[in-house]
């Protein structure tokens, strides 16, 4: 005739399996031996994982692992026991993320699902939050674990990459050689001028000394 409800638990409770009124919160509660069972709702956090496979807006196949944390709505377990049981997970979950991360991919270009992840991910998390709260279930988080796209496209992307690198590579080059260039024209200046001065010394003094032997004649 007793029963234990624990922390982060409902109990719902069915007397000749119509579901009562009442919903036992966590603790010790009294039922009709023979007459009333309950059904225990977990309604802590709890993870759901899903692969998804779609396209995206360029046509390339998407293969995602999606996982969400959910928690059921503590106030409303006895509507989802009725329509649907503990199954909430396969039947309402899974499907809901399937159809969610598909028709997200199918906005953007496979290269826009690499860059604009965060963006995804807020776009599906609203999306399931919006479907699963018909539901009673309350989306929390959403991860993207996983996104790979098919072998023709990550070598393309991987091409892509190298050619950057390798056009980036020789920039820097490009720019080292102006450079060494550069320093050979600024010694090549400082040379000139080097010269120059020189060359000017050596005429002032000519000029002292014929001044001197012109005073040395006049004396």
């Amino acid at each position: 005739p007793w029963t234990t409800i624990g922390a982060g638990e409902r109990g719902v409770v069915t007397k000749f399996g119509q579901v009562e009124e009442r919903i036992l919160e966590p603790g010790l509660h009294f039922l009709m031996p023979f007459v009333e069972s309950v059904h225990k709702i977990d309604v802590q956090v709890q993870k759901e994982q899903v692969e998804v496979g779609g396209a995206s807006k360029d046509l390339q196949t998407v293969h995602a692992v999606i996982a969400l944390n959910f928690h059921v709505n503590p106030l409303n377990v006895k509507t989802l026991y009725q329509q649907v049981g503990n199954e909430y997970g396969p039947r309402i979950i899974a499907p809901a993320i399937q159809e969610a991360v598909k028709a997200t991919t199918a906005q953007f270009t496979a290269e826009e699902l690499i860059t604009k992840r965060a963006i995804i991910k807020d776009q599906v998390l609203n999306a399931l939050k919006e479907r699963l709260a018909a539901s009673n279930i309350i989306a929390d988080d959403l991860s993207i674990v996983d996104f790979d796209f098919s072998s023709s496209f990550n070598a393309a992307i991987e091409a892509k990459v190298t050619a950057e690198q390798n056009a980036l590579a020789a920039k820097n080059k490009l720019e080292q050689v102006k450079f060494v260039a550069q320093q050979s024209i600024e010694k090549s200046k400082a040379e000139a001028e080097s010269s120059r001065l020189q060359s000017q010394a050596l005429q002032q003094g000519k000029e002292v000394i014929e001044h001197r032997n012109v005073e040395a004649l006049l004396e």
